[in-house]
């Protein structure tokens, strides 16, 4: 359906304009579904993104600073996040041994399963994406590549109306 029907307007200022406002509500779309297949699992997508962050660098500790630079929500509080994956026994946190005013984390073998049991649902989520062609995906991957190029260079920056 076209963006125009989906949220009952007439028009944009432009083709920008659409863009723009059609990403936020794309953004908002996949998120409501991937959120569902979140909660199956008793995580939040921010979790999850924890998690998988974790995987990348396991055996090796990360700070709560390195995982807030890889996250993809910036906005996120990951020593909140990592706190409540600790309680779930997903990570364990420990004093850094160089650094005592930093906690080093790593992901448990309860956290690496529970990965390993999300992957099939995970992977049905590129379903969503089955009619696109993977030329197509290249071709909007640089093009969300250059808009961020061209965007504002902190995350807070850019407001859209």
């Amino acid at each position: 359906m076209r963006l125009e029907e989906e949220i009952q307007t007439k028009g944009f200022r432009n083709e920008h304009h659409k863009l723009s406002v059609n990403l936020i509500y794309t953004y908002n779309w996949l998120v409501n579904i991937t959120q569902a297949n979140f909660q199956k699992f008793g995580l939040t997508m921010q979790q999850y993104n924890i998690l998988r962050i974790l995987r990348g660098q396991y055996p090796v500790p990360c700070t709560i600073q390195l995982l807030k630079s890889r996250m993809l929500d910036k906005q996120s509080d990951a020593s909140r996040l990592v706190d409540r994956l600790s309680a779930k026994g997903l990570v364990d946190r420990k004093a850094c041994t160089v650094d005592r005013r930093k906690m080093d984390v790593v992901i448990t073998e309860d956290g690496l399963e529970l990965l390993r049991k999300m992957e099939p649902t995970m992977a049905e989520g590129d379903d969503l994406f089955k009619g696109i062609a993977i030329e197509e995906s290249r071709i909007v991957n640089s093009v969300l590549d250059r808009i961020r190029d061209n965007g504002p260079k902190t995350s807070n920056e850019s407001v859209v109306d």
